[in-house]
């Protein structure tokens, strides 16, 4: 290309370092180009929130305009603040690379309380402009008071300076591409599956006019197809439900070997606890459809669900179903024990790691008083044993997600091989993880607990079964109480390597926690109802 290009950008720390980024990436390519700087109607008004402003497009409309007035010749967006729609006679012609499109709370370490979901200080002041991450953190943390928070991110990050607000919330792509130093604060990192993003968050979108295919063609080398095919399952949502920065809509599409996973939050208003899906399929035709009509009006939830552990009536999974009158029947089929009352702290000396695999785990555990090495790590399977690590007053370094525990032994040997980990257990634990680890690991097993099947196990008539655990599982069908049409949920693989052994089908949550079950129920009522 011969003619040298104009690049319309808004004027933000991050918005620049987007252009350059494309203005880099034309000259590598043998394209120069020079920059223009346009304001937009977000950037000046900062006094109000996003749903008090009118229209859409509140970042990217004077750059269209400026396009199609011909006075740039591609206009670069992030990707999640561009309408749905093109202005006629404009295109997207090429998509980034996405960056992680994960969550950052920002916490001010004096407002830091480790026993609290996310480490915010109870009743926290959190700062963000989006209702979307507002219902999503009510869902978790109710207490907390989420205030309004505008401007670009250094303004943001410097707002939190100001004591303004205990935290706010930071999209980590910016944080990453800005690379600022935060080692000020506290901060969280929430994946984009427990904090389900924007649509096209983390992306950048290079606009062009329709007209003009030597610049199209020339785009191509910068474009990712792949990216493009799952940001357009999550625009294409956002477009079905009419929507705009201020709806409290999250969405996110990934690609998993050959299928699709599409994770998505939704509420009516960002006060409203959302509700959660997550699907999977082989092609992305008629993805969008699905996950729509699940969200749509007429739904058929079942009467009850029953799940074999107790809750409390302010669990996230209990109110995830009551705000659609499920009624929730939670009671555990087995009870633990302890089988030691005392412990030798001698085990511990030296000791690198303590890795749990259950809530009852570190229950037990810190029932013993144990004294703890002053650098010992913790490592946990799944967010459940996260949330009672934190009851007892400590962070986690390592967390196993997923519902494969060869997975997650996989990932912690990586980190943990050659040390000397101690696992606090029940009798006959399965000991996934530790034959994981290489043979120059020192594995300290320690059963601290055993399981009791309760006797007269009574069946449950509800629609869907939730199984927690191997041993609920035994307990169930010792008698076979199982009724027909019933569908079945297993929390992980031993679970359902139990009820393979009984010969009954059932379906994997996500997560191994209380949103993983919570989507998984609203999934199975999805594929019941072929929705």
């Amino acid at each position: 290309m011969d003619r040298k290009l104009i690049i319309g950008t808004r004027g933000s720390d991050l918005a620049l370092w987007q252009a350059h980024f494309v203005q880099d990436s034309l000259a590598a390519i043998g394209i120069t180009a020079d920059l223009k700087i346009i304001k937009t109607q977000g950037d000046r008004i900062l006094n109000l929130s996003f749903d008090k402003l009118e229209g859409k497009g509140f970042f990217t409309k004077e750059l269209e305009e400026e396009l199609l007035a011909g006075t740039i010749d591609l206009a670069v967006h992030s990707h999640k603040d561009l309408p749905t729609e093109n202005p006629p006679g404009l295109i997207i012609a090429a998509v980034s690379e996405r960056e992680d499109p994960s969550e950052l709370l920002l916490i001010f370490k004096d407002c830091v309380d480790v026993h609290q979901k996310l480490s915010v200080k109870y009743g926290g002041i959190v700062g963000t402009s989006s209702n979307r991450r507002k219902a999503q953190l009510l869902a978790y943390r109710p207490d907390l008071d989420i205030i309004e928070l505008r401007g670009n991110v250094p303004t943001r990050v410097n707002k939190l300076r100001g004591e303004s607000y205990d935290a706010i919330m930071l999209a980590k792509a910016g944080v990453s591409r800005l690379g600022l130093d935060l080692s000020e604060f506290h901060v969280e990192e929430l994946s984009p599956t427990e904090l389900i993003p924007a649509p096209a968050q983390g992306a950048l979108a290079i606009q062009i006019r329709e007209n003009d295919p030597e610049l199209f063609n020339a785009l191509q080398a910068l474009n990712h197809p792949d990216v493009a095919e799952a940001l357009a399952v999550e625009r294409n949502l956002l477009k079905m439900f009419g929507g705009g920065c201020h709806l409290p809509l999250g969405c996110y599409c990934r690609k998993d070997g050959d299928t699709y996973q599409v994770f998505t939050s939704k509420a009516d208003d960002s006060e409203e606890f959302p509700d959660r899906l997550f699907v999977e399929a082989k092609s992305t035709e008629g993805l969008v459809e699905k996950v729509y009509s699940f969200f749509a009006a007429g739904r058929v939830f079942p009467k009850k669900v029953f799940i074999s552990r107790e809750l409390s009536d302010h669990s996230y999974f209990h109110k995830a179903l009551t705000k659609h009158h499920i009624e929730v029947e939670a009671r555990s089929l087995i009870r633990t024990v302890p089988v030691i009352t005392k412990l030798d702290n001698y085990i511990l000396r030296n000791v690198d790691w303590i890795f749990f695999s259950s809530k009852n785990a570190v229950e037990y555990f810190f029932q013993l008083d144990p004294l703890l090495p002053k650098k010992v790590k913790f490592g946990v399977m799944g967010s459940g044993s996260e949330d009672m690590l934190r009851r007892k007053g400590h962070f986690v370094d390592y967390t196993g997600a997923g519902v494969d525990p060869a997975d997650v032994a996989a990932e912690f040997a990586k980190i943990a091989n050659g040390t000397t980990v101690v696992f606090p257990s029940a009798e006959n634990s399965m000991r996934s993880i530790q034959h994981a680890l290489s043979s120059e690991t020192k594995i300290i097993d320690l059963p601290i607990y055993e399981t009791i099947l309760e006797d007269d196990v009574e069946g449950s008539g509800a629609e869907i079964l939730v199984f927690t655990s191997p041993s609920n599982v035994e307990a169930y069908f010792v008698d076979n109480l199982l009724e027909p049409d019933q569908k079945i949920i297993a929390i992980g693989l031993s679970t359902g390597k139990k009820l393979d052994e009984m010969g009954v089908k059932y379906t994997l949550p996500y997560s191994p926690d209380e949103t993983g079950l919570a989507e998984a129920v609203f999934g199975t009522i999805c594929l019941s109802y072929k929705c």
